[in-house]
């Protein structure tokens, strides 16, 4: 019988300098802690959170405009990182140190209200992805229904920036 993969956060495999994100960082004590996990066959990335009521948006139980620009990004550089690492043909392991990638643009559609009491959902694709650039295509769900949309153009960091 084959060992079952473990399941490795990209952000868990950010370089030192780069786990205080309030939105992702696994070092930062009063951030968010967002995680993004590759697909079983990497083509794809996914998070999943559940928004605090503090997070809520100008109509009572929907998530403030703000707060869902913030999942996009922290999600969308992640995904970023583990599609040019891919394309490296690396893997995803407990050892990875991954490339760092940085929002260089961000356009965000919103469809329809995400509400406040269930899990949303984010996925990432791959537009383009080249050395230092990478578009990243994300859609964001509650309870099967696209609420949001958005395209990310992020660009590699070097570790010492």
């Amino acid at each position: 019988m084959k060992p079952k993969k473990k399941n490795i956060a990209i952000q868990d495999t950010y370089g030192e300098r780069f786990q205080n994100c309030w939105g992702c960082g696994p070092k930062n004590e009063q951030g968010l802690h967002l995680k993004t996990y590759p697909s079983e066959d990497g083509e794809t990335c996914i998070t999943q959170f559940e928004p605090d009521n503090q997070y809520t948006g100008g109509v009572p139980n929907n998530l403030f405009g703000g707060m869902i620009a913030l999942v996009f990004d922290c999600h969308g550089t992640a995904s970023a990182a583990w599609f040019a690492h891919k394309n490296k043909g690396l893997a995803l392991t407990e050892e990875t140190v991954i490339g760092r990638f940085i929002t260089a643009r961000l356009e965000t559609d919103y469809k329809k209200p995400v509400p406040m009491d269930e899990t949303i959902t984010i996925r990432s694709s791959i537009e383009e992805l080249s050395e230092r650039k990478a578009i990243v295509r994300m859609k964001m769900e509650a309870s099967g229904v696209v609420r949001a949309e958005a395209r990310m153009v992020a660009v590699a960091v070097k570790d010492d920036m």
